[in-house]
């Protein structure tokens, strides 16, 4: 098999996460050769990340036709930056790579979406809908009939219950638990071991057992 050439967007820690996840699904199968990282930021340009150079800023992935492309960025202070990355890029769908770590367990009833990272021992379980350029870090699991937006983010070990909804961009903690049936809306976030009984408008960062509203994450008017 001909390795496939793959660009990382973001070099922070999660695309030393995704680094680690690429060489794993490596050594299953050489699915994969990494031609480099792009990052915004000038100072990191030249400098390598996790073995890897940084090659320039995002845009670059204009430059690299033949390469697939992974968005490696997240943040629970701007929750729906990935999704402006990727609309800023402008590519379209084909071009992002979806990596899931070998150790992942992803069942045929589940779809994956354009651009989503399945880190070791995540687990979907049956008719699990995952949107395009999800993230999902060690130990989730995903259970029947949850459907997950787009750019959402799980940290590590975060569990759903059946037919949650996540819209897009929504962030959830790592350790945080989500009650069936229950909505949380685009761009919220569920601190790191909220107990969620109850659907999270959009915008507000919710944290606690039971989990309860903290804050709003929309702009101020000026």
């Amino acid at each position: 098999m001909t390795p496939r050439p793959l660009l990382l967007v973001g070099a922070g820690g999660f695309a030393r996460e995704t680094l680690e996840l690429v060489r794993a699904v490596n050594r299953e199968s050489a699915a994969w050769e990494v031609l480099g990282i792009l990052d915004d930021d000038p100072a990191r340009h030249g400098a390598e990340v996790g073995g890897v150079r940084v090659l320039g800023p995002s845009q670059a992935v204009h430059e690299h036709t033949e390469a697939l492309v992974a968005a490696c960025v997240a943040s629970p202070g701007d929750p729906l930056r990935r999704l402006a990355l990727v609309e800023r890029l402008a590519l379209a769908p084909e071009r992002y790579a979806t990596l899931v770590h070998p150790a992942a367990v992803v069942p045929e009833s589940a779809t994956l979406g354009p651009g989503c990272v399945l880190h070791a021992t995540a687990v979907l379980t049956a008719d699990v809908r995952l949107g395009a350029h999800v993230a999902v870090m060690p130990a989730v699991v995903l259970t029947h009939d949850d459907v997950v937006g787009d750019g959402v983010t799980f940290g590590a070990g975060a569990r759903l219950a059946g037919g949650v909804t996540l819209q897009r961009g929504a962030y959830v903690g790592a350790g945080a638990l989500v009650r069936e049936q229950v909505t949380v809306g685009e761009g919220a976030v569920l601190g790191m071991g909220a107990v969620v009984t109850a659907s999270v408008p959009a915008h507000e960062v919710w944290a606690g057992v039971p989990a309860r509203r903290l804050r709003s994450l929309r702009p101020v008017a000026a």
